[in-house]
C-alpha cells in the first residue's frame, strides 16, 4: 500500500507541474496578442494621423520651404550666394549722354535695382533700335566685362553709341529702344533719347555698338 502511495503521490505531483506548465504558456500566449496589436496600433497612428517620423518628414519639408523662401526674398542661398538681377527688379531708363567733339553720338541705359534685395548682374546686355527700315540689332564692343553686386537702390549704367548722321539725306529714323538685362528674356521697351536719325549704311555690319554692364559711370 505504501508503494501505491508513493507512485499516486508522485503523479498528483507530475500532474501538477504539467497543469503549471500549461498554464503558463497559455499566459504567455495570451501576453503577446496585446504586445502585437499594440504594435500595430502605433503603426497605425504614424502613418495616419502624422506620427513621430512622418512630422519629422514635415518639418523637414518646412525647413526646405523656408529655405526656398530665403532665396526668392533676399536672392542668397545656403551658400550665400547672390541671385542674379531680373527683369522685372530693374528699372531701366536711357537718356542722351552725347559730348561736343565725340566721334560718335551716345545714348547711356540705366539699370536701377529696385527688387528690395542684392542681386548679380554681368556681361552684355541685349540691345535692338527699332527703326522705320525694321529692327536693328546692336553690336557689342568686346570689351571684358565685370561681374558686380548691385545692391538695393543702387544704379549700373551702359553705353550705346551710334554714328551722326551726316549724310545730308533724311538717313534712318530711330522710333523706339529695346532692352534685354544679362541672362534674361524678358524685354523693356523704351522711348529712343538720342538723335532722330542713323546715316544710312551699306548693310556690311551694325553702326551700333554697346559696351558691357557697368562700363559707363553715373551720367555717362
Amino acid at each position: 500500500m505504501r508503494v501505491h502511495k508513493l507512485t499516486f503521490a508522485a503523479l498528483a505531483v507530475a500532474a501538477g507541474l504539467s497543469l503549471t506548465a500549461c498554464q503558463n504558456e497559455a499566459d504567455g500566449a495570451g501576453q503577446s496578442t496585446p504586445s502585437t496589436a499594440s504594435n500595430t496600433s502605433s503603426s497605425g497612428d504614424g502613418s495616419g494621423s502624422g506620427g513621430t517620423d512622418q512630422s519629422g518628414g514635415k518639418a523637414s519639408a518646412g525647413k526646405s520651404s523656408d529655405d526656398q523662401g530665403t532665396v526668392a526674398g533676399t536672392g542668397s542661398n545656403a551658400n550665400g550666394k547672390v541671385g542674379k538681377c531680373r527683369t522685372d527688379e530693374l528699372e531701366i531708363t536711357a537718356k542722351d549722354n552725347t559730348i561736343d567733339g565725340d566721334p560718335d553720338a551716345t545714348v547711356v541705359v540705366e539699370l536701377k535695382n529696385g527688387g528690395g534685395r542684392d542681386c548679380a548682374i554681368s556681361g552684355y546686355a541685349g540691345v535692338d533700335l527699332k527703326t522705320n527700315a525694321g529692327p536693328l540689332s546692336a553690336k557689342r564692343t568686346g570689351q571684358q566685362a565685370v561681374s558686380a553686386i548691385l545692391k538695393n537702390g543702387e544704379s549700373t549704367y551702359f553705353p550705346i553709341d551710334y554714328p551722326f548722321n551726316k549724310s545730308g539725306g533724311s538717313g534712318v529714323r530711330i522710333t523706339g529702344l529695346l532692352v534685354t538685362p544679362p541672362d534674361e528674356t524678358k524685354t523693356v521697351t523704351l522711348a529712343w533719347p538720342g538723335n532722330a536719325t542713323l546715316p544710312v549704311t551699306d548693310g556690311t555690319g551694325s553702326a551700333v555698338k554697346i559696351g558691357p554692364i557697368g562700363s559707363a559711370g553715373q551720367g555717362g
